[in-house]
């Protein structure tokens, strides 16, 4: 709150408790307020309380508070501060490798490096995400993180000193839960209250958050407005910086009606995520209304929150009610707290009640959703928006196969279609076919914060043992919660033992296989999966099934609830007709069927209100943070204590990144890039998965001859994820997803042309040559360009190639906002144009002009050699862009804002 905020005038008090707090009283700043978007009336309190008329003027609060007229135009810019910076490990360790580097910068250019700190509320968790390699051993958990602390400790002493170096910075320790859940449960505030003035009472305000993980959005279930941002813009974030954003559009999602017995919440997610990418919400806040909203749990909705980035949307936001408060109790939170919440958000007109239609704000457009339309669904082959019903699954699959290569087809020739291999384990052969499933997996993040799907898992699970049924032992079968609260309940409803008879033991706490860590399959079976050429398949819990993901031998990889997750394991296979056709023969010898053994949803919710109750959450929590936080592993953990952080220059986990290298303080001058080279030209739908590999790295990789070259065997090459602090293995990990689909090649791989010799090369060997040469790169590509996880690595990465613009049909939001932090131009084809249409084919020279007058959405004209030219949009999208831009990136332009 700054002393010289031009809307003090506003501040009123509140008594809670006996206890005085202060809030700017927003409902007396417009006859407006009341018909704004619940998320929107956030933005406008945190613009309100942040006026300096220097990061956020007048003018910011003047645009949200007109938000009705200024959203319809998409080109209204504001500023934002949130309340809290949420990092995982995955992406927490780079953006503290670059507060180290940073400071080491600010040092060389004279300097305080001691100015390089947070000052903003943050919270670092620490996912615990190891491969899989013990999934159906009693002692899983413990051995995989015992794994985990003997492959990272490098890692993690990295981040224990970055604990202590930087101030107001909170760790919670490996084997704790994943990022999302810990937020949920613990971390989230809902409404906070801090000591801004001496002499004056604490200030309330909103929770709000912004994290390096896409799914930051799963708060939004809470009602605490927050989404995913690049790890580069969050470090901005933790020094003080604003948001810069778009006023966005907000669409109104009505829910009504009721759920029927046998849908679940992720029926419901895969349902709305399928419409809502239909609809086209990309940019938008999406704000759910409506009497059915009451129906569904805050477990429920931060299921559907978190799979937001998967329908395109910025946040899937549900405004606080009654129901969030009663979550707040059940999560064991601070009665004060919960107390404070609720009177201050009655003040402000933020607390829902969802039944009372005469609060529905005006949106910019409306959908509805009658919760008893919802069936059983997943969601597949290789998309998370491609729902299917269950009862559909069978043919759904069936068509795939036959299907030209597509997101909804393998190209499997028709005398190919009943292909099969058989393979032996532990004495015993198996045969393969196209539709086997040999991973099976509940996975943290979407589900494992639901008591409803998680304890229906372990209901269905008794009733499968009880009836005989059981999962073939080549199935890799495993369950990651996202906390230990729900090892506690599974533990206290007695469904852990035949979870375990059916192959799902907890195995750990953490991403795992949603993000690629399912850990190896046997060779045996790897090899009959390749020689046959079988699209075998993986079924999880999670929230992506991108190709190449989950694991590079699974073609087909199906989104499903844990409970479904478990029926499928069971029956071995995805072309089965549940309802025809039996999961396999029970002890009596008879047929069972998945209706024999599925709980429905009233009993559920019985077991969950005897057995989720707050403390558990008390348990769980008490053992998280502070000094005696942690396994004796992390507590014994010796970290350095200098204020500069002295780097290890025979690391191969943690490096001093190379950003800052030849830096001044002088802007460098913008220059045209001429001559340039396409390093790739790709197709629509290209992820973060395609471009920044999260998952093991490759024997035969640039990556693997690199740390194989420092000494290590692949025993202990580890993942791309773990050794995101190397910028070495990063830049060679950037395009080595084996699922690329390089047009200048024409078949799957991370290869591509060095254009000069026409020489196939791996794409950093290609890169590593043209740079050599001394010629710049570019990458082209077709719409969604950067979809996925937020990976800031996927903007460092092309960087460090030499990547200095990438055109294509469109961006996802972070990837946008990560490659202009980075310094590379985002291009966008005119509409109605793309690569094909233009007749590029990649073999060409382009010239792009860079005038020094850049303004956000500029048009520009591409000159290529063989004489074509284009107009393309510069995805500048703000004048901060641009500022960012000129910097050389947004770190660069800190640490020059920290000398200043």
């Amino acid at each position: 709150m700054a002393a010289n905020n031009p809307y003090n005038h506003l501040l009123r008090t509140v008594d809670v408790d006996g206890k005085t707090y202060s809030f700017y009283d927003l409902t007396t700043l417009s006859d407006n307020y009341e018909k704004l978007p619940y998320s929107i009336r956030v933005l406008l309190e945190s613009a309100v309380r942040n006026c300096d008329n220097f990061q956020v003027t007048e003018k910011d609060v003047a645009k949200v508070i007109n938000w009705t007229t200024n959203s319809k135009d998409g080109d209204t810019e504001i500023a934002f501060k949130p309340a809290r910076v949420l990092l995982q490990d995955f992406t927490g360790v780079p953006a503290v490798v670059d507060f180290a580097a940073m400071r080491d910068a600010v040092n060389d250019l004279g300097g305080d490096p001691q100015r390089i700190n947070p000052i903003c509320p943050s919270d670092l968790v620490i996912d615990h995400s190891v491969q899989v390699d013990f999934s159906r051993s009693p002692d899983a958990a413990e051995k995989n993180q015992d794994l985990e602390f003997s492959r990272n400790q490098e890692r993690f002493k990295f981040l224990k000193w970055g604990a202590n170096a930087l101030k107001n910075m909170l760790i919670v320790p490996p084997g704790s839960g994943i990022v999302h859940q810990v937020n949920l449960e613990h971390l989230a505030r809902v409404v906070f209250a801090v000591k801004a003035h001496q002499d004056r009472p604490p200030i309330l305000y909103p929770d709000s958050v912004v994290g390096t993980d896409s799914h930051t959005t799963m708060i939004n279930g809470l009602g605490v407005l927050g989404w995913g941002v690049g790890g580069i813009e969050a470090e901005a974030v933790m020094l003080g910086q604003s948001i810069s954003m778009l006023l966005p559009k907000v669409i109104g999602y009505k829910i009504t009606g009721k759920l029927n017995q046998y849908a679940t919440s992720t029926d419901l997610v895969l349902t709305i995520t399928k419409h809502l990418r239909q609809i086209g919400v990309v940019g938008c806040f999406v704000e759910f209304f409506g009497d059915g909203v009451a129906e569904l749990s805050i477990a429920d909705r931060a299921t559907v929150s978190n799979m937001c980035p998967e329908y395109g949307a910025t946040v899937g936001f549900f405004p606080v009610d009654a129901g969030s408060l009663h979550y707040l109790r059940l999560t064991n939170r601070d009665e004060h707290q919960i107390a404070l919440t609720e009177a201050y958000l009655k003040s402000v007109k933020l607390l829902r009640d969802y039944s009372d239609s005469s609060q529905d704000p005006v949106y910019s457009q409306e959908f509805t959703l009658d919760l008893s339309t919802v069936v059983s669904s997943v969601s597949g082959p290789k998309r998370p928006h491609d729902r299917v019903s269950v009862s559909s699954m069978k043919d759904d699959f069936l068509q795939c196969l036959s299907n030209k290569v597509s997101f909804k087809g393998f190209g499997i020739p028709e005398d190919r279609l009943s292909a099969e291999g058989v393979f032996e384990q532990e004495g015993q052969q198996y045969i393969l076919r196209h539709g086997s499933v040999v991973i099976a997996a509940i996975t943290s993040c979407t589900n494992t914060s639901n008591p409803s799907v998680m304890l229906g898992a372990g209901l269905l699970a008794k009733k499968a043992v009880e009836a005989g049924l059981g999962v073939a032992p080549y199935v890799k079968t495993s369950l990651s919660p996202g906390s230990g609260v729900v090892t506690y309940y599974l533990r206290e409803s007695g469904v852990i033992p035949s979870l375990e008879q059916l192959g799902f033991g907890v195995v750990g706490y953490g991403c795992m296989t949603c993000i690629g860590n399912s850990g190896p399959l046997p060779d045996a079976m790897v090899s009959t999966i390749e020689k046959n050429e079988l699209v075998v398949c993986g079924v999880l819990s999670g929230n992506r099934n991108f190709e190449g993901r989950i694991h590079p031998n699974t073609r087909a990889n199906y989104l499903a609830s844990p409970l479904l997750v478990i029926a499928y394991a069971i029956a071995g296979r995805v072309d089965i007709d549940f309802e025809h056709e039996p999961l396999g023969v029970g002890k009596d010898g008879r047929s069972v069927f998945l209706k024999d053994i599925w709980p429905l949803r009233k009993e559920i919710q019985e077991v969950e209100s005897r057995f989720v109750i707050p403390a558990m959450f008390e348990e769980a929590y008490s053992k998280l943070t502070g000094n005696k936080g942690g396994s004796s592993a992390w507590l014994s953990l010796n970290a350095p204590s200098d204020a500069l952080y002295p780097w290890d220059l025979k690391s191969t986990y943690v490096r001093k990144p190379p950003f800052f290298k030849g830096m001044t303080m002088e802007l460098p001058k913008i220059s045209p890039i001429v001559n340039a080279r396409a390093l790739l030209l790709l197709g629509d739908s290209v992820t973060t998965d395609h471009i920044s590999p999260a998952g093991s790295i490759a024997r035969n990789s640039p990556a693997a001859r690199y740390l194989a070259k420092h000494g290590l065997t692949p025993r202990d090459f580890n993942s791309y994820g773990s050794r995101r602090g190397n910028d070495e293995v990063m830049a060679r990990g950037t395009f080595a997803n084996i699922r690329l689909l390089n047009k200048m090649v024409g078949k799957p791989g991370p290869r591509t042309i060095h254009i000069p010799t026409g020489e196939e090369l791996d794409v950093f060997d290609a890169a590593e040559r043209y740079s050599n040469e001394g010629t710049p790169l570019i990458v082209i590509a077709g719409k969604d360009y950067g979809s996925g996880s937020s990976r800031d690595w996927a903007a460092k990465g092309p960087f460090l190639l030499g990547v200095r613009a990438v055109i294509a049909e469109s961006f996802e939001r972070i990837h946008r906002s990560n490659l202009v932090g980075m310094g590379i131009v985002p291009l966008q084809f005119l509409e109605g144009q793309s690569a094909s249409s233009l007749g590029l084919q990649g073999n060409e020279q382009f010239s792009i002009p860079l005038p020094p007058t850049l303004k956000p959405q500029q048009h520009i004209t591409i000159d290529v050699d063989d004489g074509k030219s284009f107009d393309v949009l510069v995805r500048f999208d703000t004048e901060v862009d641009i500022t960012y831009f000129r910097n050389g990136g947004i770190l660069n332009y800190m640490v020059r804002k920290m000398i200043d």
